[in-house]
């Protein structure tokens, strides 16, 4: 698979996620203590973080030459992580100036999986693992199989302080979500 082909995608051949009330208990909810791998090398509490953070959170960053799992494209919401992860970088200047401390993307992928996309996109910002489901087990983080393998439903967080202050899901089309998370940012000042 050709970077190009990550990059660029179809929206309206893919099935549309509908909201399933997975995220519906997120908002008031406090971030537990999880020390999370990041690709920086750093380990990143988002519990200890003050201030806003933006955390989005995708299933699968594919690697070119790599094919996706079977049948991803056909489950709603699945594909895109590429173009999420490009708009963020695209768009990190403009949350942080709209008072972003911090932004970050989430995956169940290894660190080093995560890091060769984050050197291959240019990420400004950190990726963090997940990959032994802490946080996706204390917040109840919704997630899907595909053939044995459990990932994230994709979403943004707006956190203030460690409590979730705002949930974007479900997302798509996921080159949009930076945009939208932009918009509110600039919508709900801190």
């Amino acid at each position: 698979m050709s970077r190009e082909n990550l990059l660029t995608v179809d929206w309206s051949t893919l099935p549309v996620p509908e909201d399933d009330g997975g995220a519906s208990h997120l908002v008031g909810r406090d971030i537990p203590s999880t020390a999370l791998t990041a690709t920086s090398g750093q380990k990143v509490d988002i519990a200890n973080l003050p201030g806003r953070t933006v955390l989005y959170i995708y299933p699968l960053t594919g690697v070119p030459g790599t094919p996706l799992p079977e049948g991803w494209d056909a489950i709603p919401g699945a594909r895109g992580c590429t173009p999420q992860n490009c708009a963020f970088r695209d768009h990190h200047g403009d949350l942080v100036e709209a008072d972003a401390d911090h932004v970050f993307g989430l995956s169940v992928q290894d660190t080093a999986w995560q890091q060769e996309a984050a050197e291959r996109l240019h990420l400004p910002f950190p990726l963090l693992s997940d990959c032994h489901f802490a946080l996706t087990q204390a917040l109840q983080l919704p997630t899907f199989v595909v053939l044995g393998q459990r990932y994230l439903r994709r979403m943004a967080l707006v956190i203030d302080d460690a409590q979730i202050t705002h949930v974007f899901y479900p997302v798509f089309p996921p080159d949009k979500n930076a945009a939208d998370v932009l918009s509110w940012l600039q919508e709900n000042p801190k």
